[in-house]
Parts: C-alpha cells; sequence; structure tokens
C-alpha cells in the first residue's frame, strides 16, 4: 500500500506538471516585439515610448544587470478565438530566483496605464474576457533586468560599478493564448485536493477517498484533450471539495500580503517600482475577486506610488475604499526595532499614521512588523500612545536555540503596557495557502485550545508580487472543506477582534522579544549605525532650537515645518530593517552613506541658524546645551553664558614605562602596550579594573557565521580571540592641560588602529577614541573593559528606558543572548557601586562572567562594545575603510549618571556668541525624568510640545517648567491629540507658579501640550 501511495503520489504530481498545467492556455499565437534598451536609469513611460524600437525576437539576450528594457509587444487577436477568454502571456527568461528575486516588468497600455506586473508564476496580462476577434493587442512591458544575488559570499551584482556588461536573460515567451477556465479550475481542484491527502494522517478515510478520487480523474483524463476531457474531471471531485470541515475546525483569517523590503537585494529605486507593480497587480486581482483583503503596510511604499505612479495610487484608493486594499501597521516604513531611538520609533507611528490618516482616511490599529529582527520591550508602550491595540510578527520562530512559546498572547512593555499580539503559526508571511502551510499552521499552533484561530498572510513577498488568482481559487476552495482547517479571507482588524473576544486570558510575555538570529546586525555597516545615530541627535537639536526661535519674541524666525518633516521622512526609511541592520547589497548602503552626510549638512545649518535668531546678534560668548541635564553649568535644554575653562589641572606623570594621568578623582594607568592597566576611582577609593587585566583593549575574532554573513555573529566566534597589544608609537598631548590625551598607534594586518585616552579635570570619566583604517576580512573587532564588579546583569538602554539582561548562562535563553543591543550606555552594578560604557555609535555589546577555571578573574564583569565586523555578504565591501569611534568608562555610576552621559556623549556643546543667555523653552526636573523631545505641534498652532520619560523605574513626579506663558497643558497621544485614556495615565496638574506637574510610572512616556496663550 505505501508504494502504491508513493507511486501514485508522483503520477498525480506528473500529470499536473506535465499534462493538466501546460494546457491551462491553448491557442498560443506569437505576437510582434520590438525593444528599446535603455543606456542608463530608468525612465518615465513618456519619454520611454519615444526611443527608438528595433525588431527582436523570443531567444534574443536582453539586459545588463540592474538596467531596463521596453518591449513593445503588438497582435491580433486571430477570428477563430472569438467568444475565447484571451490573454497575453509574457515571460521575461525566468529562471529559479522567484517572484521579486529576478526580472520583472510592468505592463503598460499606449496612453501610459499601468496594467499589471509580469513576474514568474505570473505571466499573464487579461487582453479580453470573451473575445470578438480583430482585437488589435497593442502593449509596453518595461522590464527589469534585476539579478539574482543568493548567497554567494562575493557578489559583483550589488552596485552598477561592479556589474559584468553582459546580458543575463534571454526573452522566453510572447505570445497570446486562449485561457481554459476548465483546466485551471481542474488544477486547482487536483492541486488543493491532492495537497490535503499529503497532509491527512494515514488512517484518515478521507485520505483514501480522496487517493481513489484522484486516480480515478487520472485514469479517466484524455491527455490529448485536456480541455475537452476538464468538466468531466471535475464531475469526479466535485464531491469531495464539496464535503464541509468539521465542527470545531480550526479557523484561520486569510489576508492577502506582499512583503516588500523597502531596499535589500536591490535599490530603493527598484523597490520604487515593485510597489507600482505589485499595487498594480493587486488592484487588478480586486477586480476580479471581491472577497480579496490586500494587508499593506509602510507609508513610504504608498507615498512612492503616489509620486511615481499617480494611476496606481488612484486604484488604491478605490480598493481601499471598497475595504479590499488595507493600510495596515502605521508606520513610515516597517523598521527595525532594536536599533532606532525612541524618538524615531515614535515619528515612524506618527508619519505613517498621518499619512493614512490624510490620503485614505484610516487609521490602522495594529502593529504590523513580519520581518524585523527582534522587538523593544518600549514598543507595546509607543504601540498604546499611538492608539495601536495589536501587534503581528512571525519572526521570532526564527529562534536558533529556544522555541517561543506563543502564538497569541498579550505582549507587556517594560513600562507594563500591553498589546494583544499574534504570530502566524505557518510561520510565514508569504503563504501559497498550500495543504502542507495549512495543516503546519494548525499542528504547529501553540495556544492551541482555549484558542482557535490563527492569521495566514498569503502572496508572494519579500520582493513583492502579491497574491495570484490561484491562490484566491484555492482560498475558495479550502474555506469550508472536510480534513482542512476553516479559511476565511479577512482583514486583520476581523481577525484581531475575534481572537481577542475569544481568548482575552491570553498568557503575558513581558519584556523584549530577542531574536535569538541575525546578532550581528546590531554591528554590521557602521556607516549605517554613526548616520543614524548623528541624525537622531541632531533632529532632536533642530527642533529645540528651531522651536526655540521661534517662540522667542522678536526673532523672525519661523519653524521649518515641511523641511523637518521631509528630514524625518529620509531618516525613517533608512531605518528600515536591511538598510540600518547593515543587511542590503553595497548600492542601498553606499546611497545611504550619501544621504547621511547630505542629511548632516543640511541640520548643521538649521541648526546654526536657528541658534543665531535665539542667541541675537551680540558677541558673547555662548554654549548651547541640548542635553537634558546640565553640563558644566550650563543648564539643559538652553542657551547659556560660556562658564570659560576648568582652572585645575589633569597630573600626568610617567612610572616604569607607563604614563599616568590624575585628576584629583580618577587616576589612569596607561601601560607600556597602550590598554588601561588601572583605572582609581579616588572618590570610593577602588580600583575599577578587574585585578591583572587590561581595559580598552581591541580584541580581534574570526567572524565565519554558518548562514547569513551580514545578519549573524554565532557563538562560536568566542572560541578564538587575538588581542591587540603590539604599538607602533604612543605619545602624550597635554597642549589643554585641563584634558591631556594619550595617542595610541598600532599597525596590524592590513589595518591601522590609532586609539586616545583622555581624562579631564573635574570628570569621574575616561573619554577614549578609536580612528580605524579597517581592511580585515570575516574579522570581529571588539574593545573589552574587564571590570571589578560581580554583576549578575547588565542594565542596557534601550528606547524610553533600560532592559536588564543576566550575565550568567543559567538557562539556555540567557545562553543564548550571547551579543545584546544596548544604545547610548551599558551600565553593571554591584550594591552601592557601578560603572557605564557610553558611546557615540555602538550598539552590538556582550556582558560577560569568568569563565570555567578562570579563578584569577573570580568576582569580574566583562563589558564588551562590537565596533566593526567585515562580512561578505551581501556587501564584500562592508565596513573597509575609515571609522572614528569615540566611548567613555564612567566610574561610580548609577543608572542617573549612565543616563546623563549617554546624552553628554551624543550632544556635545555648541559654542556661539550672542546677546547673552537664552531662557530655556521648557525646563524639567524631578521624578527622574528625562526630555527626549521639544518641538511645535504639528497642526501649526504654535503650542510647544514636550516629550518626557521617566529614565530611572521607578515612580515619582516632575516639575515642567515652560519658559513662556501658557494657557494650559494637556497630556496628548504621540499624535498631539487629546486621548482621555492616555490622561489618565498621566494626570496633571498647573501648579501655583505656572508650572506643571506631572506623576510619572517606571519608564512612563508622556507627551505634554504647552498652549501658548
Amino acid at each position: 500500500m505505501h508504494r502504491h501511495l508513493t507511486d501514485l503520489t508522483a503520477r498525480i504530481d506528473r500529470t499536473l506538471r506535465e499534462r493538466i498545467l501546460p494546457a491551462v492556455h491553448t491557442h498560443r499565437t506569437p505576437v510582434e516585439v520590438t525593444v528599446a534598451h535603455l543606456p542608463g536609469e530608468p525612465v518615465p513611460f513618456a519619454e520611454a515610448v519615444r526611443l527608438p524600437f528595433v525588431p527582436t525576437a523570443v531567444g534574443e539576450p536582453w539586459g545588463r544587470a540592474w538596467s531596463t528594457s521596453w518591449f513593445r509587444m503588438r497582435a491580433t487577436v486571430p477570428p477563430e478565438l472569438a467568444g475565447r477568454r484571451v490573454e497575453l502571456l509574457v515571460d521575461l527568461g525566468f529562471r529559479t530566483g522567484g517572484p521579486g528575486f529576478e526580472a520583472e516588468g510592468l505592463v503598460y497600455t499606449p496612453d501610459g496605464v499601468p496594467l499589471k506586473g509580469i513576474e514568474p508564476r505570473n505571466l499573464y496580462v487579461p487582453i479580453t474576457a470573451s473575445a470578438t476577434g480583430g482585437e488589435q493587442v497593442d502593449l509596453y512591458v518595461e522590464a527589469a533586468a534585476n539579478p539574482t544575488i543568493g548567497g554567494s559570499p562575493t557578489t559583483d551584482l550589488g552596485d552598477l560599478a561592479t556589474v559584468p556588461d553582459t546580458p543575463l536573460y534571454r526573452l522566453a515567451r510572447a505570445e497570446i493564448a486562449v485561457l481554459e477556465e476548465e483546466v485551471q479550475a481542474l488544477a486547482i481542484d487536483t492541486q488543493v485536493l491532492h495537497e490535503l491527502a499529503l497532509q491527512l494522517p494515514e488512517n484518515d478515510p478521507r485520505r483514501e477517498q480522496i487517493r481513489v478520487a484522484l486516480e480515478r480523474m487520472v485514469d479517466d483524463l484524455d491527455v490529448r484533450d485536456i480541455p475537452g476531457c476538464a468538466a468531466r474531471a471535475r464531475a469526479l471531485l466535485a464531491p469531495l471539495l464539496a464535503a464541509p470541515a468539521v465542527t470545531g475546525a480550526h479557523r484561520i483569517s486569510a489576508v492577502g500580503h506582499a512583503h516588500i523590503d523597502s531596499a535589500w537585494l536591490w535599490p530603493v529605486r527598484e523597490t520604487i517600482r515593485k510597489c507600482a507593480r505589485t499595487f498594480a497587480n493587486v488592484t487588478a486581482l480586486a477586480e476580479d475577486y471581491p472577497e480579496l483583503r490586500f494587508a499593506c503596510s509602510s507609508a513610504q511604499q504608498y507615498a512612492w506610488t503616489q509620486q511615481h505612479h499617480p494611476q496606481v495610487f488612484d486604484r488604491i484608493r478605490q480598493k481601499v475604499a471598497s475595504g479590499q486594499f488595507v493600510p495596515v501597521g502605521g508606520m513610515w516604513v516597517e523598521s527595525d526595532t532594536n536599533l532606532p531611538g525612541g524618538e524615531a520609533l515614535v515619528r515612524q507611528f506618527v508619519q505613517g499614521k498621518r499619512f493614512f490618516a490624510r490620503e485614505f482616511g484610516v487609521e490602522p490599529r495594529e502593529v504590523w512588523l513580519p520581518d524585523s529582527f527582534g522587538y523593544t520591550g518600549a514598543l507595546p508602550q509607543l504601540a498604546r500612545l499611538a492608539g495601536f491595540r495589536w501587534f503581528l510578527s512571525q519572526k521570532m520562530s526564527w529562534n536558533t536555540t529556544n522555541r517561543f512559546p506563543h502564538h497569541t498572547f498579550w505582549w507587556e512593555g517594560i513600562d507594563g503596557s500591553r498589546v494583544f499580539t499574534h504570530f502566524p503559526p505557518a510561520e510565514t508571511y508569504s503563504a501559497k495557502l498550500s495543504g502542507e502551510q495549512l495543516a503546519f499552521g494548525v499542528a504547529n499552533f501553540a495556544d492551541a485550545g482555549p484558542a482557535n484561530r490563527s492569521l495566514l498572510p498569503f502572496g508572494y513577498g519579500d520582493g513583492g508580487g502579491g497574491p495570484t488568482r490561484e491562490m484566491l481559487e484555492t482560498a475558495r476552495r479550502v474555506a469550508d472543506l472536510a480534513g482542512s482547517p476553516r479559511v476565511a479571507i479577512e482583514t486583520p482588524a476581523e481577525f484581531f477582534a475575534a481572537a481577542q473576544e475569544e481568548y482575552p486570558q491570553a498568557p503575558v510575555w513581558s519584556g523584549e522579544m530577542y531574536l535569538e538570529f541575525h546578532r550581528g546586525t546590531y554591528t554590521s555597516q557602521l556607516a549605517m549605525k554613526q548616520g543614524n545615530r548623528r541624525t537622531e541627535h541632531l533632529l532632536r537639536e533642530a527642533e529645540l532650537w528651531t522651536a526655540t526661535a521661534a517662540v522667542r519674541a522678536g526673532s523672525g524666525f519661523d519653524y521649518p515645518y515641511q523641511q523637518l518633516d521631509r528630514i524625518w521622512q529620509e531618516m525613517l526609511l533608512l531605518q528600515f530593517h536591511d538598510i540600518l541592520p547593515g543587511s542590503s547589497i553595497a548600492w542601498v548602503h553606499r546611497e545611504a552613506r550619501e544621504t547621511y552626510a547630505r542629511l548632516a549638512a543640511e541640520l548643521e545649518e538649521l541648526i546654526a541658524t536657528a541658534l543665531a535668531a535665539a542667541a541675537g546678534t551680540g558677541d558673547r560668548e555662548l554654549v548651547a546645551n541640548a542635553t537634558p541635564h546640565e553640563v558644566d553649568g550650563a543648564p539643559a535644554l538652553t542657551i547659556a553664558a560660556d562658564a570659560g575653562p576648568v582652572a585645575a589641572p589633569v597630573t600626568v606623570s610617567h612610572q616604569d614605562g607607563a604614563v599616568v594621568l590624575d585628576n584629583g578623582l580618577l587616576r589612569v594607568r596607561i601601560d607600556a602596550d597602550g590598554t588601561l592597566g588601572a583605572v582609581h576611582d579616588l572618590v570610593a577609593d577602588r580600583e575599577v579594573l578587574a585585578p591583572g587585566s587590561s581595559a580598552n583593549l581591541l580584541q580581534l575574532h574570526p567572524d565565519l557565521p554558518v548562514r547569513f554573513d551580514a545578519w549573524d555573529v554565532d557563538e562560536f566566534y568566542r572560541h578564538r580571540v587575538r588581542d591587540l597589544r603590539s604599538v607602533q608609537d604612543l605619545t602624550v598631548d597635554t597642549v589643554d592641560p585641563a584634558r591631556p590625551v594619550v595617542r595610541v598607534t598600532r599597525v596590524d594586518g592590513d589595518s591601522t588602529y590609532r586609539q586616545s585616552i583622555t581624562l579631564a579635570a573635574g570628570e569621574r570619566r575616561v573619554d577614549l577614541t578609536l580612528d580605524v583604517d579597517w581592511h580585515e576580512r570575516e574579522t570581529l573587532c571588539k574593545v573589552a573593559f574587564p571590570l571589578a564588579l560581580h554583576a549578575d546583569r547588565s542594565s542596557a538602554e534601550t528606547q524610553f528606558g533600560h532592559v536588564h539582561r543576566a550575565t550568567h548562562t543559567n538557562t539556555s535563553w540567557d545562553a543564548a543572548r550571547f551579543e545584546i543591543c544596548a544604545h547610548r550606555w551599558l551600565h553593571v552594578a554591584e550594591p552601592g557601586y557601578g560603572v557605564a560604557v557610553v558611546n557615540d555609535s555602538t550598539y552590538g555589546h556582550d556582558v560577560t562572567r569568568p569563565g570555567p577555571g578562570d579563578a584569577r578573574a573570580a568576582g569580574a564583569t566583562t563589558v564588551r562594545l562590537s565596533l566593526v565586523r567585515a562580512p561578505r555578504y551581501p556587501d564584500p565591501e562592508t565596513d573597509q575603510g575609515r571609522h572614528t569611534m569615540r566611548y567613555a568608562l564612567v566610574c561610580g555610576a548609577g543608572i542617573d549618571d549612565a543616563v546623563r552621559e549617554g546624552y553628554r556623549i551624543n550632544l556635545p556643546r555648541r559654542r556661539l556668541h550672542g546677546d547673552g543667555p537664552v531662557q530655556p523653552l521648557v525646563s524639567v526636573d524631578g521624578g527622574g525624568a528625562v526630555v527626549e523631545a521639544v518641538k511645535l505641534a504639528d497642526d501649526r498652532s504654535g503650542d510647544v510640545v514636550v516629550r518626557l520619560y521617566e529614565s530611572l523605574g521607578g515612580r515619582g513626579r516632575a516639575r515642567v517648567r515652560p519658559g513662556f506663558t501658557v494657557a494650559g497643558a494637556d497630556v496628548v497621544d504621540l499624535l498631539e491629540r487629546p486621548d482621555p485614556e492616555i490622561a489618565a495615565l498621566a494626570p496633571c496638574v498647573t501648579a501655583e507658579d505656572a508650572s506643571v506637574l506631572v506623576d510619572l510610572s517606571p519608564f512612563q512616556v508622556v507627551t505634554l501640550r504647552l498652549r501658548r496663550a
């Protein structure tokens, strides 16, 4: 019997592949094809059709990598096809890359109207549902010669400058044909039943019933005339397809989807075209399948379509109105969530939601991030504050060590906020509605029993494509089918509402969702990390100083609403989950570096103009402090008088070949090998470094991940390490006696490392700089700080707070966090004493206790920063070149010190001249409160918006003092709207001195709108 079933399976597979599917289209007639090959980048339709077109034919090569060719296809429908459904079939030379990963095309009418995309497994263009004969076919195909960039460790296809000058494709098909609708239906009937039978238990009677019926159908099939016998063959299968699902069958909400990476193995310019192809496909499909519900996130992609393909965008508007095209997610892009700063995540929600409200009058309620590489514990609160109630992902199924325990649950953030969350148990966002996927989703559902619903996004994704008519036909057949879960095409909101009602007592997952995979994304492409960090802080300054200038009486300065909006949007795009993490091709990162440089220059100019307007034209020496803390006598968030130089110099001495720096607070010894040999805290009278250790020690590891080069750092990298101790040069610079600098130069392999060690007067902080000219390959560079602290956990800054992680490996969950993400600071402590390591551009860290047998360092905790990598795929030149990083060792630090110094290293004071000190627009103190943003309200009312958060993980009362006359103060949501629920979470009252008192709970984020009188 087993052999018989195996043979029958092979027979059905071959019959489908070689007999039925080839007969779906008949009466094939070649079309006349001409072509125009573009010499450079893509051009609009109106320009393309003016190019000289020359004859070509099926079999002719076309398409250097990343080039574009325009094909014109003309034909006359033969009279004998009268009454038949006729389609144009185009195969651009598709190989095995799959939809979105190789050549693609967008079909236009002669007057420039986009019809639909052409991709692998989606070759057709409708001509007429019922031909009369003699119709003229005249269509253009914008064909993109996108290369398939596989997992090769090195590729020359990732940038225009390196691609070979040879065609990648040959036109494989260009013909009109009749769609045999009964044959197409037979193919889908057969496929659905065949896949279902493969998933049913061997002892299930229905399995044998389906096998018998399929065998009888194949026996009866006349392979010489498939169209002629298709209806009879379908009749043999009809009773099986009519049998309903059992009572209590699992319910699947199928949601049309087309995950489109805003950049990845293709540049942004190609994503714009991918969106047009996919959205044209979807809106065309919606005409034939009114039940289609297509969920689409990323306001940026809608905005691109609106700008570059307004006709497609108009069709999207119509389908949004009909409920078939469903904006979801409410973010500007599907961003990474580990690396963006808190305010940037806020603006992802604000910019996305505002776009959807403005263009479609809708407000998504579900955060939609199926493919980001782990999820910060700050997200639940931010989601709730932005008006979201639900969260969807599936990426946690990629964990390599521990299985995530739930598919439907409440996710609790670091502040205690909760969102109802679902992970599709089919573990994909690009389902085809196959029997295997449906069965796996049911069997894999971790919350089965109390819950009986799951969501399944279907449609080709990553490179776009979306649902196909075959998928929609499949959905109709599995809607209520015996042996299968019940499948209903629904919106995400319909699913979430029903799932939450069914399972209100779902379990709770508390804190971050750490992905046990893709840990290298905290470090890869250092320029992305530095550009992001710098731009975030420049935007903070730009909003603060332009708001200050605009409110200051007589400045004549106009707040640059549109300019700031545009800059935010450009930066938010670069936080996409394959750009900021560093996992895209060279082209993407080259353009990103250029964008960061342009934005930095624009923001610097804007800041300088605003500061000049706010400070006036005097010649008094001033200093602008954009941090939320007082720094060297300059109050927070204001322009203050320059306090002048610190009087006490730092003592520099030489002892046994070492350099010793002493400022009365710290005594720092730099050994002959250029590492920190000792850091003695004179205030606490204790040594900061672990006995016998060296700190600020550069260490190199082989970095050869098993699977994904740019994405992964695998635990076994630790098996080999090499310390960099050789010194080419060591000098002491005492030009500034208050800030002596020890400079160390090292040459190792093909790279040069220049380290600077500075101890400033009055500081319990050692400032460190690394300038590296990096030319290693498949190597990870870290810097180590072995500390004399017995810490069982680390505290790492995340958005609007911090998270604690174990430094031990007691459990598999602890051990899996061998590389962790921190923003501006990481802190370790034992009772009574702590140390923070702050940085201006680093996200990857590891924190460890002594290993087995390492008794010498018992009681120590080592903090390491991951500085630079050199993966070869998908960008073989990743991180090659010159980089400068700053970090600092803050001694005797509590969490409040870590927070302060983290801001300080990222927001250096600015010196300027003006009339005199400028009253701060707002000052905040008490309650552990930290100001994250000061800006003018987006509605252009002139109101001042202050976003603050509780930074210590406790409760307190913050006092907010406006520097202008206020008519009132309101706690609002992230979109600056009144919300009674949010206001109740952070009650505020106006005190007698016109300040505003706000009660804060741990890590609470509060947006305060100060109404100007």
